[in-house]
């Protein structure tokens, strides 16, 4: 078979792509505007082509012009070979499909001659230009391929060149013209088409042409053709089927255009790489494409841009994806233009702009001109009359008939008969219509009297039954519903209509309570045993079998009449909300919103209760006082509804490992209780803590990272009678705390000794708080020397606490309590007023001033007030900060290290520089020192006392100093007593020392009188 057959088949495809389009369009649109889109679709395949012969075709093959424009085979004729007329005729059918889908965006609201205006742009000044940057080396010429091409620009069969073409000139087309009337008013929904059985038909005629629209891009029938056609396959049916899923899923059905232009952006979007890629690759093209389509279509619904077909999401959104797709997905030895996948998606992204811009700017402006000269937008009223009758006069029997109709109908005018053409279908629906509107003039009349008398009857009675907000129903003697007001049709799922005459009973009284009730009936609402008259009964009424709900009915008679007369009003209250509600506060009021497991006030409850049995069963009370390790942290970390669902992952563990009896009840925050009554003992309750921190222990999920829940546990029982629950509750407590002291993640049991050490605990934070207020504390001072003993160039304050019963309590004593709670803040501030105050009194007596290192703990450098404290105090004395250094330990970056650098951050501004004490005691001080603004490193006492002795600490202080050095920081060597130990620290570079062998820490006397000796040198 000759190589141009296949490009004659291919073309007789892409031309049955044409038919697909009319029908796709005609069938999506409202029938009064299917004629014009078929006159449009017709013309504009017209008017491309004959442009194309006439020289489009030759600035898109022809003679390249610097890879711009061709300059040759204008006027195609019978002097070329069989394969290049094919070829001809085989592109021919591409431009008439660009120019189709321009038109179909801006259809039912724009001009016939409009339509006409842009193909003419479309075909002439923008396809031809942009298909020899991207083509023209597939046609035999001379001169340079298109720059596009030469680049390494793919797009194989027009993702970009055609698709996305058109879809940009769409889109400048529907900016110009704006929505059609009533598109985006509220309340007005346009109908999705006429036909849109039509419309699959055509979207199946567009899926069979594009056989030869990809196929035939091979320009002959090679072992390639089968590969491609599969890969359009099956990214047009995955492009459809999560367009498809993804409206079901969103909106609960599935539209059908949604499933046509799944499918057509799924063809758009493999046209361009169908040739390099892999079926796999074609699944996850299409189904992205499905999904471009559908978000691309609310997003054009949200900018108020209204595309009649979908155009813009389809083609030009589509032929986007697709286009970019060839870098993303195309096999490079396929592709084999020596591009890396790097380049290759640079390219493909320069064509996809550079085209768009170029479409984009060239139609708008010539839509722009076009439109000033002659308006592209149909009139109002042609709009609302429909473009096939504007536009073409193509009226119909049919709508002159609609016409008369609507007249009728805006006008409230029955006098005027609809015109009559005998012979025909539509004129025999005519004049029965006519006949139908007498008769309905006729009865109108008759009834009008009667109605009025009726309704003002019932106005009166409705009125009453409307709007109660309560249920009325009215019965006879037999049980059977008369009447049914608006509120019984809300609770009771049913109108009206569905139950008058019926059984009341049959029908909302449970089966179980069916006899009694026809008894009361029978009595007349009287017998003491069921409903009573002109009384409150509460009952369970239904609404279907099955779903019966709680009620209060109250009976009164509706006549005085006799017995066989009788009716009865039932006024009925649905109890259900009421119900809840008093449901809903038990458990506010015993339960735990967040968890659902018991509330401190029922576990209080219980505890009371089960110690009062237990002490007269002679039995014991065990309790289990968790709480969680690091909760915070997670809660600051992640925020707290991450904190919350973690609450409620650990009472799904605890309730998974405890029994029925047992009681579990969220104490509060990050704390639970389980209290266990039946046969309590130290090895039952040792293997359920046990089993709680192995439960406890497994990862939970959270923010897309696993987290473990370390939890501290403290036990406690009932061993002696008479034990009161608030006594149990605090011996657990302090066992939970003691187990946080011994490590956490861990379970003790209660023991008195423990109650001591808490007792005492408590009292030596009360007398820190007293010796803040009587002054008991006071600072000694310790110099830091540089190299020398003379060479003294700072100081380091000291907080000491001499009490006066107790004598010299040691810091190591009182400062870990005050840090538990807000004490080490006052203490913190207390020496740094002290320090500063001490500065200034130096100043008065003309001292020279050194600076001043403070020590800050971890809870007062991440809080508020910190740098506001340090600041007002240094404008208080009137003192510099370069003459304050703060020093704090490396724990302290554990806790909030952007907070931390935030803080020095501020601390800096200053002018107070800042050292990490301690270092290398922490855990990750090494992976933030390159982010945190530091001065100084100080050097542990733990490796400078042997130092000189063993190798181990020597390596360490030397890759200390060395790491300072290579950071640009000053090294501090703390806690020196020996020589060698100085000698040591010397030979490694460190030149700064503190400690015993230079100086001991010293009251200001003392170190007044250093001042006044040589031993100052420049900070």
């Amino acid at each position: 078979m000759a190589d141009f057959y296949w490009l004659l088949v291919a073309a007789a495809l892409v031309f049955m792509m044409q038919a697909g389009f009319l029908c796709l369009e005609s069938g999506r649109i409202r029938s009064k505007n299917s004629i014009n889109v078929a006159a449009k679709n017709i013309s504009d395949f017209i008017i491309s082509t004959t442009l194309f012969w006439l020289f489009g075709f030759g600035i898109m093959f022809g003679d390249s012009a610097l890879g711009l424009f061709g300059t040759s085979d204008f006027l195609f004729d019978e002097q070329h070979t069989p394969w290049e007329v094919s070829f001809f005729i085989f592109q021919m059918m591409f431009c008439g499909t660009a120019a189709t889908l321009t038109s179909g965006a801006v259809a039912e609201r724009m001009t016939f001659i409009g339509y006409l205006a842009i193909t003419v742009v479309l075909s002439a000044f923008i396809y031809p230009v942009v298909g020899h940057w991207a083509w023209s080396g597939v046609y035999p010429s001379t001169g340079p391929q298109g720059w596009l091409e030469a680049l390494g620009f793919v797009d194989f069969a027009g993702s970009t060149i055609v698709h996305s073409v058109g879809g940009w000139v769409a889109l400048a087309a529907i900016i110009i013209i704006g929505p059609r009337l009533g598109r985006f008013e509220e309340g007005i929904r346009l109908p999705p088409g006429n036909n849109l059985p039509l419309s699959a038909l055509g979207t199946l005629l567009i899926w069979f042409g594009w056989i030869g629209f990809n196929g035939g891009s091979t320009l002959a029938l090679t072992d390639d053709v089968p590969i491609i056609i599969l890969n359009t396959f099956i990214s047009a049916a995955w492009g459809a089927l999560i367009a498809a899923g993804i409206n079901y899923f969103r909106d609960g059905y599935v539209e059908v255009s949604f499933v046509l232009n799944g499918t057509i952006a799924g063809l758009v979007a493999i046209t361009a790489s169908c040739h390099v890629v892999s079926p796999g690759a074609s699944v996850v093209i299409g189904g992205v494409s499905g999904g471009i389509v559908y978000y691309g279509s609310l997003l054009m619904e949200r900018w108020r841009i209204d595309d009649a077909l979908d155009v813009v999401p389809a083609h030009l959104f589509a032929g986007i994806w697709g286009t970019l797709s060839v870098a993303f997905f195309g096999q490079t030895e396929k592709i084999a233009n020596g591009l890396s996948t790097f380049d290759q998606l640079w390219v493909q992204t320069l064509g996809v702009l550079v085209i768009g811009l170029y479409c984009f700017v060239i139609s708008y402006i010539a839509m722009w001109l076009l439109n000033l000269w002659m308006p592209l937008r149909a009139r109002k009223e042609h709009e609302e009359q429909g473009l096939n009758v504007a536009e073409h006069r193509a009226t119909t029997e049919l709508f002159d008939l609609l016409t008369s109709m609507q007249y009728q109908q805006n006008n409230a005018d029955f006098s005027t008969r609809v015109p009559e053409e005998p012979f025909t279908e539509v004129g025999q629906i005519a004049k029965k219509y006519n006949q139908v509107i007498d008769r309905v003039s006729s009865e109108i009349t008759q009834r009008d009297d009667a109605l009025m008398r009726f309704q003002e009857s019932e106005m009166r009675k409705s009125a009453i039954l409307n709007s109660s907000m309560d249920c009325i129903v009215t019965i006879n003697r037999f049980g059977s519903v008369m009447e049914f007001n608006p509120a019984a049709e809300r609770t009771f799922g049913c109108l009206k209509r569905q139950v008058e005459g019926k059984s009341f009973i049959g029908l909302f009284i449970r089966e179980e309570d069916r006899r009694k009730t026809f008894e009361s009936l029978s009595s007349g609402f009287s017998s003491s045993g069921g409903l009573i008259l002109n009384r409150r009964n509460p009952f369970r009424l239904q609404r279907s079998p099955n779903n019966d709900f709680p009620a209060e009915i109250a009976i009164t008679k509706a006549n005085d009449g006799s017995s066989k007369e009788s009716e009865y009003t039932l006024h009925i209250r649905d109890m259900t909300r009421h119900m809840k509600l008093q449901e809903r506060l038990k458990f506010l009021a015993y339960s735990d919103p967040l968890t659902s497991l018991y509330n401190r006030t029922y576990f209080m409850d219980s505890l009371i209760s089960a110690l009062l049995f237990a002490t007269k069963q002679k039995t014991s009370v065990g309790l289990l006082f968790m709480d969680l390790d690091n909760f915070k942290i997670i809660n600051d970390t992640l925020g707290h509804k991450a904190g919350d669902e973690l609450l409620c992952e650990v009472a799904r563990r605890l309730i998974a490992v405890s029994d029925e009896c047992d009681v579990i009840a969220r104490w509060g925050g990050d704390e639970f209780v389980l209290m266990m009554t039946e046969e309590v003992s130290e090895s039952r309750l040792s293997k359920r803590a046990q089993k709680i921190l192995q439960a406890m222990r497994e990862p939970i999920h959270l923010n897309q990272q696993y987290f473990t829940i370390p939890t501290s546990i403290g036990i406690a029982y009932s061993k002696e009678q008479g034990l009161e629950a608030d006594k149990l509750i605090q011996q657990a407590d302090i066992a939970m705390y003691w187990a946080k002291e011994k490590g956490r993640d861990n379970a003790q049991f209660f023991t008195p000794e423990m109650s001591n050490i808490v007792t005492k605990k408590f009292g030596l934070e009360k007398e820190i708080n007293e010796a803040l207020a009587l002054e008991q504390f006071s600072l000694v001072f310790q110099p830091k020397v540089l190299i020398e003993k003379n060479n003294i160039l700072g100081l380091e304050a000291l907080i000491r606490w001499n009490h006066p019963t107790k004598g010299y309590i040691s810091p190591a004593d009182f400062i870990p309590i005050a840090e538990e709670s807000n004490l080490i803040i006052k203490i913190d501030e207390w020496v740094i007023n002290q320090v500063l105050k001490q500065q200034k009194a130096w100043r008065d007596q003309g001292l020279r001033l050194l600076p001043i290192a403070v020590n800050l703990s971890g809870r007062h450098i991440v809080s508020d007030s910190v740098v506001s404290y340090i600041s007002s105090k240094l404008a208080f004395y009137e003192i510099e900060g370069s003459l304050l250094e703060i020093e704090i330990t490396e724990g302290v970056l554990l806790q909030d290290i952007q907070r931390c650098i935030e803080v020095m951050a501020e601390l800096k501004a200053l002018n107070i520089k800042i050292s990490i004490d301690d270092f290398g005691t922490g855990y990750s001080s090494l992976s933030y020192l390159k982010r945190l603004p530091l001065d100084i490193l100080k050097i542990d006492q733990s490796f400078v006392e042997e130092c000189d002795s063993h190798t181990e600490d020597t390596k360490i202080c030397e890759t200390i100093i060395h790491l300072a050095h290579s950071l640009e920081l000053v090294v501090v060597a703390e806690g020196v007593e020996t020589a060698p130990q100085a000698d040591m620290l010397k030979s490694l570079g460190c030149e700064i020392f503190q400690g015993y062998y230079f100086y001991k820490p010293m009251n200001h006397k003392e170190v007044a009188k250093l001042f006044i000796e040589p031993h100052l040198v420049e900070a």
